[in-house]
């Protein structure tokens, strides 16, 4: 997870500094997120981007529930969860940028960012298919013993993929440690996602068909989307096989870049964006007695944090052609399977 200076002096109390190091971590990724935002206007960032401003809480909390050793799969819209489980914004950002110091050195970008040694194991652009990935790597801790677990991110619109049924059906039949967690922003790119299926919750209501409980959580509350995957982790690391869990928040633009978001009713919007997972933070704090000027502290460590990793991001060279084969996998299937 991103280090944070804060110190359970800071509040009254563990309560208090435990939250604020909470926030802390959620104000890194939305800062990431909008320098990302101004750097591909200024037409820096190669490719294009999909935004999780209004997710963090998702990635924090789940994040706090998670060992170092345990796995992470995302989407393309992965930005949030790869900071949540230790990279840098320098390293996402200068991914973003096609450099040479980017977190894949270039061969990623925005939709493919990946920390193999933090067990962030990727964030996948096609739509459902790390789940079962996910599933098979806790197969794998399954089967060596090692008390891993594997969580699965996932957007609304893969509930009505086959890959879903798939994955939560044989970690259901094979009792797998792997809880997957359904961030349902109510789009699936720009289709409201209560158009297209037949349940209210794309996730939770289909959980029975596999044997689970239906698990929902208010995703723009950090500590609710803690405690409710620690529980469902613990569960998985133990013996008691999957779990999902669907966390309900509201992404705060467009599907992608060039997505202006207007098919959104502007009340819908509006209200959402009142629950933005930072205010929620940032009350229950004021509700702990934490100080403003403690929390106001931390929203300026950030952003020279954040300024820091722009200024290193832009003067990074850019890759060296003659690493453009390195770190590329083939079996030669090209040759012998014709």
């Amino acid at each position: 997870m991103t280090s944070t200076d804060a110190s359970p002096a800071a509040g009254p109390g563990a309560a208090g500094a435990e939250l604020l190091a909470l926030y802390e971590r959620m104000a890194v990724i939305r800062g990431t997120e909008r320098a990302a935002q101004d750097l591909f206007l200024a037409g820096l960032v190669k490719g294009t981007t999909h935004l999780a401003a209004g997710h963090e809480a998702v990635a924090v909390g789940t994040a706090a529930a998670l060992r170092d050793d345990d796995y992470v799969f995302a989407t393309y819209r992965g930005h949030h969860h790869v900071i949540a489980r230790g990279a840098s914004p320098a390293s996402c950002l200068a991914e973003l940028m096609s450099r040479a110091t980017g977190l894949c050195a270039a061969k990623g970008g925005s939709m493919h960012l990946t920390k193999a040694d933090a067990g962030m194991l990727g964030s996948y652009a096609i739509v459902g298919a790390h789940l079962p990935m996910a599933a098979g790597a806790a197969g794998s801790a399954q089967l060596r013993g090692s008390d891993q677990v594997a969580v699965a991110f996932f957007g609304d619109g893969a509930t009505n993929i086959g890959a879903f049924h798939e994955a939560l059906n044989l970690a259901a039949v094979w009792r797998l440690p792997v809880v997957f967690v359904c961030e349902n922003n109510l789009y699936m790119e720009y289709t409201p996602i209560s158009a297209v299926t037949a349940v209210p919750r794309p996730a939770a209501d289909r959980a029975a068909s596999y044997g689970l409980p239906p698990v929902t959580v208010d995703g723009n509350d950090v500590l609710a989307v803690r405690e409710t995957v620690r529980g469902a982790v613990d569960r998985a690391r133990d013996g008691a096989g999957p779990a999902l869990v669907e966390a309900l928040t509201y992404r705060h633009f467009g599907h992608s870049r060039t997505d202006p978001a207007t098919y959104r009713p502007a009340d819908e919007v509006e209200a959402w964006l009142a629950r933005d997972p930072l205010v929620v933070a940032r009350d229950r704090l004021a509700g702990l007695g934490v100080p403003p000027e403690v929390t106001a502290e931390v929203d300026d460590r950030v952003a020279r944090l954040v300024a820091d990793a722009v200024a290193e991001a832009r003067a990074a060279p850019p890759p060296d052609p003659a690493e453009a084969l390195t770190d590329v996998w083939a079996d030669g299937s090209a040759t012998w399977r014709n």
